[in-house]
Order: structure tokens, then sequence, then C-alpha cells
């Protein structure tokens, strides 16, 4: 499955980033798409429209968390490469970015705690199409070399 073209189609039919991101990647998972777009639903937004961790972001981390975390509470060793491999995921991104933080991210777009209506201006003015595909890819690549 192409993991970035099905994150932004996800995105374009109105879920929010987080939802796009990890509901993309049901297929490695195992989590169904409607409970993937249920659990991420309040994420969107930089949290709740906070506009805290971009959701694209957080979407990539649970991803993570589902295919490499660690479990048991006294897996100190599990738990610090978990940690570790989450830092190299939002280093990615912020390289590319320049930030994880939405409020950054999209600093210049409207500002509010309502979800905006999707139309074709606000597709024109949110960069967070790309940042669905950032992530998406981002997580392919790492999702590849941890493979190897």
């Amino acid at each position: 499955m192409d993991h970035v073209e099905r994150a932004k189609e996800l995105f374009f039919k109105g879920y929010n980033c987080a939802q796009s991101v990890f509901a993309a990647f049901s297929d490695v998972t195992g989590i169904d798409e409607d409970t993937a777009i249920k659990l991420t639903s309040g994420f969107g937004a930089g949290m709740g429209a906070l506009r805290e961790v971009c959701g694209a972001v957080t979407g990539m981390f649970m991803v993570a968390d589902m295919l490499y975390g660690y479990t048991s509470p006294t897996d100190a060793k599990g738990k610090a490469a978990h940690y570790e491999l989450i830092r190299e995921l939002a280093e990615g991104f912020k390289a590319e970015n320049d930030s994880i933080i939405c409020r950054e991210l999209i600093a210049s777009c409207p500002k509010g705690r309502k979800p905006m209506e999707r139309t074709d201006e606000y597709y024109g003015v949110r960069p967070c199409t790309r940042f669905v595909a950032d992530a998406a890819a981002i997580l392919d690549r790492k999702i590849a070399e941890m493979q190897k």
C-alpha cells in the first residue's frame, strides 16, 4: 500500500491529520481503519485544536508504538530504545518542517478552536496535507530501515 497517498486521501476526505496518518497504516498495525480513525479523533489540530504537537506527528508516533512499543513496565532497555525511536521520528519531521508544533507549522493560518470546513480555500491556505504526507513518508522509511 502507498501510505503517503492513502494518508493524503484520508485527509482530503476530511479526517484530521492524526487520523489520516494512523489509519493509513492500518495494513501494518493490524488495527481496522474505523478503530484507527476513532482512536485518533482527538489528536487533530495539535491535540483537540490546542495547536500543540502536530497531529500528523502524533499519528506517526502511534504507528511506531503499535509496531515497536514496549509492554513491560520493567523493560527499561525497551523503553529507552522506543523513546529513542520516537525522538528520531520527531527529528526527521522537524528536519523537513522546522518544527513538530502545530501552531508553529501553521502560524499563518486562521486561528480558532472549531474545526474549519474543508473547502478549496482551506486546502489552499493550510500546509497540513504536506505534513500528513511527510509523516507517512518518514514512517515508511523507518519501517523499511527497521526491517533490515
